[in-house]
């Protein structure tokens, strides 16, 4: 089903939801307006984008252990209230997204986090590997531009497809999330450990060790 990018401009100054969002309601309903209007709503996004400009200052700051101390997470999720910080809504909305980053270790939260020279490492990257299949130089950026975006799609929690709905992903989770409980909810920041990670590991010749030892036992 095709529809024009002025249909998806007119979604979106009418409901206040993303881009992304008002294209997948115009496909999911087969390019009718009105039922696009009413999908958001139902999703929540629609009224969930209306309070953007809402100040998000309560909330938790959420903590999830896996594999017996190997993985740690602490996220700090907002909300408006802490009437729904409280709510059961709330708290599964946080484990969930503590499950997320425990699994899919994102580096950075969105897009506009991820430093510059990394952008530019990596957009030069894959135009070389794009150059070396023997693509034509004019299309080039447009590749590495497609690369990037899955760059960030696995890189960035917000644009990560959620884990138990790959349909989804966590921003559009976020807010249906907020649709339902009837008020802002913003992904802060969050980090991930893992036990031993960033520290250089001694490397040991087993047969070494073991002349070794014999060695000293003979001495």
């Amino acid at each position: 089903m095709s529809f024009s990018a002025e249909t998806v401009k007119d979604l979106r100054e009418k409901t206040g939801a993303g881009m992304m969002d008002c294209k997948k309601a115009l496909t999911e309903t087969k390019g009718d307006f009105a039922a696009a209007t009413t999908w958001l709503r139902e999703k929540g996004i629609a009224s969930a984008a209306k309070r953007t400009g809402k100040t998000a200052s309560e909330g938790a700051v959420y903590s999830y252990i896996h594999m017996g101390g190997k993985i740690g997470v602490l996220a700090e999720i907002n909300c408006e209230t802490d009437f729904v910080a409280r709510g059961e809504m709330f708290q599964v909305f946080c484990k969930e997204i503590c499950l997320q980053i425990c699994s899919t270790s994102p580096r950075w939260l969105r897009r506009e986090d991820v430093p510059q020279d990394i952008v530019a490492a990596e957009m030069e990257i894959y135009k070389v590997r794009a150059r070396e299949s023997g693509k034509p130089e004019n299309i080039l950026e447009k590749i590495a531009t497609g690369m990037m975006n899955k760059f960030y799609e696995e890189n960035c929690l917000l644009e990560q497809k959620f884990i138990k709905d790959p349909g989804v992903t966590i921003e559009t989770l976020t807010k249906e999330t907020s649709g339902k409980a009837g008020e802002k909810i913003d992904i802060r920041r969050f980090v991930r450990f893992q036990l031993g990670e960033g520290i250089e590991k001694q490397q040991s010749n087993f047969a070494e060790e073991v002349a070794a030892a014999v060695a000293a036992s003979k001495g």
